[in-house]
Parts: structure tokens; sequence; C-alpha cells
């Protein structure tokens, strides 16, 4: 009972730190105070806090800022915060003198000091917080240097309790980090020890280690009765993650059963009973001969990699769990009765990685979404609230398309990267259109559903669609962000463009206040006002609407009143309304009669700012004009005073022939790495430089002892037309496509071979399904072959025998095609 409950207690502790790194509406940030008087007197009693004390932001602090910001969210997680305190330029004392200034960070538990860290040992994120928890958790975290202080420890912790022994190459390095985050979760369950003894680690292990990687080692000290009794030590296979570090004490904390190797048939929430039925068929044949175990990947927040469906814990002391990647039943039989088998299979595997790292030398596969990789293998510990999204399958899509209005339905694989970061998006927008009424949000995972995903045209992950009865899918074509992809939900709820019949309707649609579904939504509202006489340009109108459906928020009023409505606003039919800000200024543009794309080319750049801030989502739209970029950095909002003049400048040309812009740093930290790649350090800001992408790509500085005026930058502009400015630098002339086209997965998974199925026994349908005003779906690719009765029978005998919960059903096709990247 006592190991079941610590275990038990682990595994809270493990989801209460994972539930309490999602990113919440809010989030830490630095904190600031104007002088170290303000700083001290708020302490509290028991709150830690980092702080820094600076008179001034010189250029050379400007990384060691950069690096402590972004660690306040983080280290927020473990209840410290990090405080940015000013110097007056009078205050010399201990804090704020030149010796300390900028060159040391203290850390506080209420008023009391706990350590000082020079700040050349701050110098990424990962430094910050293992040092700041090596700090907190001194006495939780044993530091040993020589054999004979490990072997006191584990003589004290012998019948009592399991240590964790870490050993890292230095201190502040993210395994540093991954093992000091682990302890803050499970330190009061084993005890942990570090070092960085490279003598010590060869001491401990019959091998010749790598003293260059870190290490970790699962002491079993708590099944030592007897003083004579060693400690067995457990390795941990895998890199120094946090991820990695909870797998190993979970899978430690399992039990040997008398002596045999342990299975473990790794499992997920959509396909748990199917595996549990594989498992329970695993167990009877291997009844007396090992231990066998279902372990959910859901339940126990397991990442170990996709391809794996099995693990396996042999007692041989020293031993590492090894996970593999198995075809069926009877191989997991023959891995526990033939030891060879492991080692065959091992070998296999580590011939793939090898062609693998060859093939890696010879192309970029894995180079496209490496960046998407490791922004979800670094968030996977964070638990996604998946409630308010319903799982569909072959068995209830159809019929869950009829419940509501319409039906949203994200197309994702669960083992590919873009499309897990999509779902992260994707619960956000459950939350926040919980309780929207006749919208379902849904999920197939094609990874599961693989046939139902062929049968839907669903050729590339992820994907987006919206479902109405009796009229075709919608497809979502937009950027994968919680604002975008919830705009486009709310816009497709009314018909594009929505025809009002009242003169009251049209003011009420121009002010934001009708259509009610579309009450809190913010942007631009686009009018199309017709005479009776201009009904070539409405049927023109109507086709643009239906393209840019989901997209736009598009009204059209063709009343007899229609002139007088238009003329309101100084434009007679045919005549473009744009109501900004909530109809605070309505703009008239008259509509010439234009070919249905011209009308939705004029649309969408109608639509765009006069005078915009640039960001990730919204860029692509201003690099499609094809045009210079005037474009301001700040390091915040910009003032008024800069505001105003760049208006003047972006107003003061028709048909400007270059885009005026601004880009906030703090909202979009990635023009950091923008302005590093035109200067060797960070200049002065605010900046204003001119960039043409898309002609020889040379980027001017506006000269930074000028003010910003409209003046000025005019003058500016007419120097750098003639030649007289010499370039501060120029753009590369690489290509900026992606580096491979998009993969069809699906046309790889083979939907005809009756081992798809994802139940044991279940008998595919001869003919496909009825689709409901979906996109068609070819009649042979949703055909599957109908099994042989043996097959059948021999399915019957042996339920779940395909291994078809977890278990990745490309495995056997990963040596005909060059793999993709994977998590």
């Amino acid at each position: 009972m006592p190991a079941q409950k610590d275990r038990w207690v682990s595994s809270l502790l493990f989801l209460l730190f994972c539930a309490s790194s999602i990113p919440q509406c809010g989030s830490a940030s630095l904190q600031q105070e104007p002088s170290p008087q303000h700083y001290f007197s708020g302490l509290e009693a028991g709150k830690t806090s980092l702080a820094f004390f600076t008179p001034s932001v010189s250029p050379g602090a400007q990384p060691f800022l950069e690096h402590i910001e972004s660690s306040a969210e983080a280290l927020q997680d473990y209840g410290v915060s990090v405080v940015k305190v000013n110097c007056p330029k009078e205050d010399v004392s201990r804090y704020c003198g030149k010796e300390n200034a900028l060159r040391k960070a203290f850390l506080f538990r209420g008023n009391r000091l706990i350590r000082e860290f020079p700040t050349d040992a701050l110098f990424d994120v990962n430094s910050i917080v293992a040092n700041v928890l090596f700090a907190l958790l001194f006495n939780e975290v044993k530091y040993v240097e020589t054999l004979a202080d490990l072997e006191n420890i584990e003589n004290v912790l012998k019948g009592k309790s399991n240590m964790v022994f870490a050993y890292v190459p230095a201190t502040g390095t993210a395994e540093h980090r991954a093992v000091m985050e682990a302890a803050f979760v499970y330190g009061t369950i084993h005890q942990f020890v570090l070092t960085t003894e490279a003598a010590l680690l060869k001491a401990t292990s019959h091998d010749d280690p790598d003293v260059s990687s870190a290490w970790l080692l699962f002491c079993h000290c708590q099944r030592a009765t007897e003083p004579a009794q060693p400690c067995r030590r457990t390795a941990l296979a895998q890199p120094l993650t946090l991820l990695n570090i909870h797998r190993h004490l979970k899978l430690m904390g399992a039990p040997l059963v008398l002596g045999l190797p342990l299975v473990f048939i790794l499992s997920q929430k959509e396909t748990y009973e199917a595996d549990r039925r594989t498992a329970e068929f695993v167990a009877w044949q291997l009844l007396g001969k090992a231990g066998v175990a279902l372990l959910s990947r859901d339940l126990v927040e397991l990442n170990v990699l996709h391809r794996s469906n099995v693990a396996l814990k042999t007692p041989d002391e020293g031993m590492p769990i090894q996970y593999l990647v198995l075809e069926d039943t009877d191989e997991v039989i023959t891995l526990v009765e033939d030891k060879n088998k492991v080692k065959q299979i091992q070998e296999d595997e580590q011939e793939e990685e090898e062609e693998y790292e060859d093939e890696k030398e010879d192309n970029n596969q894995d180079i496209q979404d490496d960046q998407v990789v490791e922004a979800v293998s670094r968030d996977k510990k964070r638990e996604l609230p998946l409630e308010q999204i319903l799982v569909l399958t072959e068995e209830n899509f159809h019929s869950s398309l009829s419940e509501a209005a319409r039906t949203v339905v994200l197309f994702y694989a669960s083992w590919e990267a873009v499309s897990l970061a999509v779902l992260r998006s994707y619960s956000e927008v459950a939350a926040l259109l919980k309780g929207t009424p006749g919208v379902l949000l849904s999920r197939v995972n094609c990874w599961d559903w693989p046939g139902l995903c062929s049968q839907e045209n669903v050729t590339q992950f992820p994907s987006i669609r919206i479902y109405k009865e009796g009229q075709q899918s919608v497809t979502y074509g937009g950027m994968w962000g919680t604002e975008e992809l919830s705009s486009f939900i709310l816009l497709s709820q009314v018909p594009c463009p929505l025809k009002l019949a009242t003169m009251d309707e049209a003011e009420g649609y121009l002010r934001g206040e009708f259509p009610a579904e579309l009450s809190s939504h913010h942007h631009t509202s686009l009018l199309g006002v017709f005479s009776s006489a201009t009904s070539k340009a409405r049927e023109a109108f109507e086709e643009a609407g239906n393209i840019l459906s989901g997209h736009v928020r598009m009204g059209m009023y063709f009343e007899d009143d229609a002139l007088a409505l238009s003329q309101k606003y100084s434009v007679s039919p045919p005549a473009l309304l744009l109501a900004r800000r909530g109809g605070r200024s309505v703009e008239g543009i008259a509509l010439p009669e234009h070919s249905v794309q011209d009308m939705v080319q004029m649309i969408r750049y109608e639509l765009l700012d006069i005078f915009p801030e640039i960001t990730v989502p919204n860029l692509p739209q201003y690099l499609q004009l094809g045009k210079p970029f005037l474009i301001l950095f700040s390091a915040g909002d910009i003032s008024q005073v800069e505001s105003k003049e760049m208006l003047k400048l972006a107003k003061g040309r028709p048909q400007q022939t270059f885009v005026v812009c601004w880009l906030n740093l703090k909202k979009t930290p990635v023009g950091y790495g923008i302005l590093r790649t035109h200067f060797s350090t960070i200049p002065p800001l605010p900046v204003l430089l001119w960039v043409n992408l898309h002609a020889g790509g040379q980027v001017f500085k506006f000269p930074s002892e000028q003010p910003i005026t409209e003046m000025n930058i005019l003058s500016w502009l007419e120097k750098l037309q003639a030649g007289l400015e010499v370039p501060s630098s120029t753009l590369s002339e690489e290509d900026w496509k992606p580096p491979l086209p998009a993969y069809n997965f699906l046309q790889m998974m083979e939907p005809s071979v009756p081992e798809l199925s994802p139940h044991a026994g279940d008998t595919p349908a001869q003919h496909p399904p009825k689709n409901p005003g979906g996109d068609t779906a070819g009649g042979d690719t949703a055909t599957r072959e109908e099994p042989s009765q043996e097959s059948r029978a021999e399915e019957v005998g042996s339920p779940g025998r395909g291994l078809r919960g977890t278990a990745p059903r490309l495995a056997a096709r990963d040596k005909q095609g060059k793999r993709h990247s994977e998590l």
C-alpha cells in the first residue's frame, strides 16, 4: 500500500505540475520596481523572487535581459517571480553599486537573501531555471563528490526509500534543469542526488560511460532490506529530459513479477478497449512467463516515440527499459520466449537509424518541421483540455454531423508535429466557443481511422472543415492561430454575403450590432450597396462572397432605398462601405464592374489596414502586395507623435507604392532576430527601415539622429531613390519556399489492407458510407476488400492480435520510403 500511495501521489503531483505549465491569459511576465526601497517594502514572507538591479539598460546587457524575461513564465510555475529593480543614479547601495549592477542577480525568500548569482552563470533560460531551483531545493537534492558520500546516502535509504542519482557534465545545462524540475515534483517520493564529478560516474558503472553526456540512475534502495545488500541501479537509456525522467520514474515504480520480465502494451484513449483486449490475450499466452501491463499514454502522460508500441523491462540488474516497434502479438510472445529476438530487433532498429542519419546528410527532409517538432516536444508535458472536442470514429462520424447546425472537424495525425501544434490551438478555440449555439467542435485522428479520412478526401494533415447538412463542406485555408480559427468558425455561421432587408439592418450591420451571432466579432464590416441597374456587379459580389466565406464579414443591400444609403457616404451604387472599429469610421468606395477574381482581390486589398502592425499571422497578406516595406521597429507601443507622422505618410499618396507599417518587438519578438540579421547588434529603438524584399533585398536605415516626421522621411526617401544612400545590409537571394512539398501521407496508408481495421474482428463495409454534403470521395478509395472466412475466424479466435491501438500502421513501410520528421 505505501508503494501504491507513493505512485499515486507522484502521478498527481506531475499532472498538477503539467497543468500549471499551461499558458494562461495574462501569463507571468517580468515585473518592474521603480526603486530598491519600493521593492524591499513589498516583499512578503514566504514569497520567492529573483531580482536584478540596474541603473540603465546598456546594449551589452540586452541578451541577459531577454533571457531573464523569457525565464519569468517558467519560474512562475515554481512560485518564483522575476523582478527588474531600477536603480536611481544617486543610489550607491550594496545592490545598486557599480560592482553589482547588472553583474549579479539575487534570490530572496521574503526579505531574506538565499543566494547571489553572477550574471555570467545565467546565460540562458535553462541555466536560470536550473540554478534557481538548485538553490531552492538545496535540502532536497544532495550534491556529492565522492563514492563514499554516495554510498553513505544509499545506506541511510536502504529499506526506506529509493534514490535518483544524476550526473551532469556542468550545471546550468538543459539536463541540469530537467533534473531540478523532476526533483521539484518527485522530491518528496525519492531522494535526489546530483554530481558533476566524472570520476564518480565511472566509479558507479561497470562499463566506461561517456562523461560528456548526462546520466541518470534509479537506485532501488527500498528493496534492499539488509545493510550488506546493494541497491540495484537501472539507468535511463533515453536523453535526460523532464519527460523521459518522468517516464523512467513511473516505470521504475511498476512491481517486478517474481523476477519475470514485464511487457508493457502502450495504448491511448481512443483505442483503449481494443488495446485492453490485446493485452489480455498476450497475458494469457505469457502466463507464468512474464507480467503484462497495459500502459495508457493519456492517463500517465507517457511521451515515448509514437513509433514504439511495446516496452520491455527485464529482471536483469542494470538493464534499461527497451522500447520496440512490433507488428503483432506473435512477436511479443517470441520476444519473451527468445532472448535473442530482442537483440535482433534492436540491431534492425539500429541499422534503420544509421541509414536515417546517412539520409539526413544528403537531403533536408528533416529540417522542414524541426522548429515545430521542438515546440511540440517542449510542450508535451502540458495536458491539453480536449473535453469540449468530440472524438469521431468510423462508427459515429456521419451520425454526429447531424447533431448541430454546423460541425467543425479537425482531421489530424497524432504522431505528426504540425497536427499536434494545431490541436493545441484547436483546444483553445473550443474553450473560447464553449456554449456557442449551433456549433459542434470535433476531431478525427487519421492515424487510427485512415479509411474515414480517405473517404472524406483528406490528403494532408492537419485539415479543418465545416460541415452543414445539405451543403458542401468548407475547408479552412488560413493561419493556424487560435484567433484566426475562432474567427473563421464564427464568420461561417452566417451567409457570405449576408443579405440585409431594411435600412435599419444595414446601419446596424455597419455598427457591428447585426447579426447577433457576430455582435462580439470586432473585425471590419464590408457592405456592398447595389441598385436594380447594377445586377452584374451584384452577381460578381455574391460570387466573391462565396469564395471569401469564413474569412470576411460581408453584407449586401439592394433595396429600393439603396441610393439613399450610398449617398449618405458620398458614393453611388455599386459601392462598398467599409466600417472599421465598430462603425465609428465608415469609408465609401466606388465599385466598378469587375470580374469575380478582381473583386476578391480588391476586397482583400481594401480590408488591409492603412498603417498596420506587422505580426506573424498577417505578414503574408502584406508580402503578397509585392511592395517595399517602410517599417518602424519599436520596443513597445509607438508614441502618438510617431504614429501620427507615419499615418500621415501612409495616407499622403493615393495607391501608395510601398507599405508603411510597424512592428512591436514585445508582441512579436521574432523581430529581434530580423534586426540581428540586418545589424551586428540591436540598434537603438525605435528604428525605421526601408526593406525591398522583391527587388535586390537591400535594407536602408533611417538616420537615427533625425526625428521621425513625414517631411524628414520623404526627404530621406528621395535621396534613397536617387542612389545617394548606402544600404545597411543586403538580404540573401535564397528561395524562401518550403524545402520540400507537402507529404500525401494517406497515400501510404493502404486502407484496403484488413490489418488496418481499428478493432479486432471488425468487418469493413463494401460500400462507401453516405457523405452528408461534404467533399465527395472516390468510390474506389472508399471500398475495402472483404476478408476471407479464414482470416475472419483467425481474428475472432485471437482478439486484438494486430496491436492496433498505439501500434503505428506505417511501421512496416518505414523501410520503403524516406521518413518525414518524427516526434
